[in-house]
């Protein structure tokens, strides 16, 4: 238990770009507290004191804005970023090293019981506000995008965006910056709207009927009427 706490203070200061100190992490992080919670509240779920359990962690839920279920299993080394909003249940199992931002849900599809929650791999990283949905893998190393609902297994070292997930190859394997996660239906549009524009620059006769929304220049969508 106290080699577990030890490393999540360190995960804390390391991962957490604020850089905070170890007293800091200790007193003024609800996303470390909420982890400390539920790793009494697990022991006490595996000794069968299950209305204990329950009520530790309905404790820990008022105070972190975290919920998660005395029946998961959570790694060591786990951050959870911010904290508020986040929920994992029950038959949910985090692998070590993961960092959780705020509001993701790593919860059930549907009304099954048994295994219904997902396995989350080693070194994962999942995005503010994403979606894990079912009894699926996520493999190690793996990023999940913020707001991203995956309802389908990841395999090991991929990145995941959009709703719903999918899985986009990563142009330099392993590298740190993936801040930048790629709206794919933007992306698509883009590249048709600039192939459109060059046919017919090519072979059009000039004449433009109805709405016009030509390529992004710059960043900026450029259209003769965008109705707000």
């Amino acid at each position: 238990m106290f080699a577990a706490i030890r490393q999540d203070i360190e995960a804390a200061t390391e991962r957490d770009p604020a850089r905070p100190t170890a007293l800091q992490v200790i007193f003024a992080y609800p996303g470390v507290h909420a982890i400390w919670g539920h790793r009494i509240s697990h022991w006490l779920w595996d000794r069968r004191a299950r209305l204990a359990a329950r009520m530790l962690a309905e404790v820990t839920r008022i105070l972190t804005g975290v919920e998660i279920h005395p029946g998961a299993i959570l790694g060591s080394g786990l951050f959870i970023d911010h904290a508020t909003g986040v929920v994992i249940g029950e038959t949910a199992e985090v692998g070590d090293d993961v960092t959780i931002y705020h509001g993701v849900t790593l919860g059930g599809s549907g009304t099954d019981t048994g295994k219904r929650h997902p396995t989350v791999g080693d070194r994962v990283i999942i995005g503010a506000g994403a979606k894990i949905l079912g009894a699926i893998k996520i493999g190690d190393d793996s990023r999940i995008g913020a707001n991203a609902v995956v309802v389908k297994p990841v395999p090991s070292s991929a990145v995941v965006v959009g709703v719903p997930g999918q899985v986009i190859s990563r142009p330099r394997p392993g590298s740190e910056d993936d801040s930048m996660m790629p709206d794919l239906v933007g992306v698509s549009l883009q590249s048709l709207l600039t192939r459109v524009a060059r046919l017919e620059a090519l072979g059009g006769d000039g004449q433009q009927t109805g709405r016009v929304i030509r390529p992004p220049e710059a960043g900026v969508w450029h259209g003769e009427d965008f109705s707000i």
